[in-house]
Order: C-alpha cells, then sequence, then structure tokens
C-alpha cells in the first residue's frame, strides 16, 4: 500500500515500483533492472533455473551466459568448462554424455565439473542483478522451501528480497510474455515464506502469486503441461523436463551466484 505519511523525493521515485515492500515479485530483465533488492531469486522454470538446481544437486558448477553461438564456446573455454548443446541438439547425442537445457537429460549425463547454460532468459536476467548489489540466487519448484528456508535469516534481519519471475518473449517484437510456470514457481517461494511469518512485508504483487501458488498447487503437474511453455515442450518430445520442473519440493539445493557461477549456497545473512 502507498503510504501517505511517505509522500516526497523516495516515495514518488518508486511510485510505479515495490521499493516499500521488503519482499517484492517482478518480470524479467526490465524487473530485475529496476528492483534494488538485497537478495534477488531467479524463476525460469522451463527450464534454466530448474536446470540449474539439478545441476547444482549433482555437483556441478554453473557458469550463465546469455547467448549460445562463438561467444559462449570462447567463454567456455577460458573458464574450463563444457558449454552445454542446446535442448534439440542433445537429441542427437547419446543423452548420458551432452548435458543441455533440459533438465531430464542433466538428471541422467555424466556430472561434470564445470558447465556453462546459455539461456536468453534466466542467464540475461542474472547477468543484470549482477550489475547492482544483489545477492543472486535461483528458484523453482524443485527447491521452493529450500529457498524460503535459505531467504529467512536475511528477511529476519531486514533485508529485501526480489523474486524475478523471467518470463518469455513473444517472437512478434521481443517484449515480454508473462508465463504460468514461473509465476506459479515464484508463487511458490513466496507462499512457504509465508507460512515461516512474513507475508506482512508482501507487495500487492507477491501476495498474488502465493495466492496463485496455493490454488494450484494440488494441479502442478497439469497446469505445467497445459501451459503455453509445457504445452510447446510435449510437442518437442521433453515432457520428461516438465515432469522434473513440476517435482515440488524435490531437492533442497540453493544455486547462488558466486565468482560467475552458480554453486550451493551458504547462510543468506
Amino acid at each position: 500500500m502507498f503510504r501517505r505519511d511517505r509522500i516526497g523525493s523516495c516515495a514518488v521515485a518508486d511510485l510505479f515500483g515495490q521499493g516499500d515492500f521488503g519482499i517484492r515479485l517482478e518480470w524479467g530483465p526490465v524487473g530485475a533492472r529496476a528492483t534494488r533488492a538485497d537478495v534477488a531469486v531467479v524463476v525460469d522454470v522451463l527450464s534454466f533455473s530448474t536446470s540449474v538446481t539439478v545441476a547444482v544437486e549433482r555437483g556441478m558448477r554453473v557458469f550463465p551466459y546469455p547467448w549460445k553461438g562463438a561467444r559462449a564456446q570462447e567463454f567456455a573455454t577460458a573458464r574450463g568448462a563444457i558449454l552445454a548443446v542446446g535442448r534439440l541438439e542433445s537429441m542427437t547425442y547419446d543423452a548420458a554424455s551432452a548435458p543441455s537445457l533440459s533438465p531430464a537429460g542433466l538428471l541422467a549425463c555424466e556430472p561434470i565439473p564445470r558447465l556453462v547454460l546459455p539461456s536468453p532468459n534466466g542467464s540475461t536476467i542474472a547477468a543484470t542483478l549482477l550489475e547492482g548489489d544483489s545477492t543472486v540466487s535461483i528458484g523453482c519448484l524443485r527447491n521452493a522451501q529450500a529457498v524460503a528456508d535459505w531467504l529467512a535469516p536475511a528477511v529476519g534481519a531486514g533485508c529485501s528480497v526480489a523474486v524475478i519471475a523471467a518470463g518469455e518473449r513473444w517472437r512478434f517484437d521481443d517484449s515480454l510474455r508473462p508465463a504460468l510456470e514461473d509465476h506459479l514457481g515464484a508463487g511458490a517461494i513466496l507462499s512457504a515464506l509465508v507460512a515461516l511469518g512474513y507475508g506482512d512485508r508482501f507487495s500487492p504483487e507477491a501476495w498474488a502469486a502465493a495466492e496463485l501458488f496455493d490454488v494450484n498447487a494440488g494441479r502442478l503437474v497439469e497446469r505445467l503441461h497445459d501451459c503455453v511453455g509445457g504445452r510447446e515442450l510435449d510437442s518437442l518430445g521433453f515432457g520428461t523436463d516438465v515432469d522434473v520442473a513440476a517435482a515440488l519440493n524435490a531437492s533442497a539445493v540453493v544455486p547462488v551466484l558466486v565468482d560467475g557461477a552458480f554453486q550451493p549456497a551458504g547462510g543468506c545473512e
């Protein structure tokens, strides 16, 4: 709620933002750029966030990179890392030996120490957040409770939190297309924070995401398969990726960006 007793330069400057609230929900790279939260959680359920979570829990350090191509290979080589192949490209390889932006594939492949994971959505948002002073972490349905538990000490100490739902892009003009799977993934984390007693710090946008998740919590697999992103993956033969992404609280790992790579979190203070 806009506080009338705070009308002034700071309040007016954030009139169209959520800066009056300690826990916020924002969308896409522009939302990431607009937020000034102490801790940011990137949620890109199908499939960057889920892929990073699976890879990190299997012992891999994951370097995000915005785009695939020659520069991505150079980036990987400079870090002694393996560049993940495209999801469709991985179908021409042995699934056990070709890491890709496929959560199911990352569960099956041979773990490698260092992996570069190109992604135009999740990686771009992570890079944007790094330009500020936010601690950057990864959240999804698989680790929603773990992320909330990790955030709790920081929230209790008065730190601000922004949960960034990645969304997708319209092919017509590259504008943001809000994605149900990311709204649900963000809502799962926020709902867990409500259960921990922090709902009084929520923006209305954060509350709405938590309530959306609560209404759909019993039908996550159905919702993910039936939403636009899920139908696309099913049509391409990657329905198992949707199942892996829909596995609520299957992981206790919280990936955090440290020295350019996602690795398991320590404490969040």
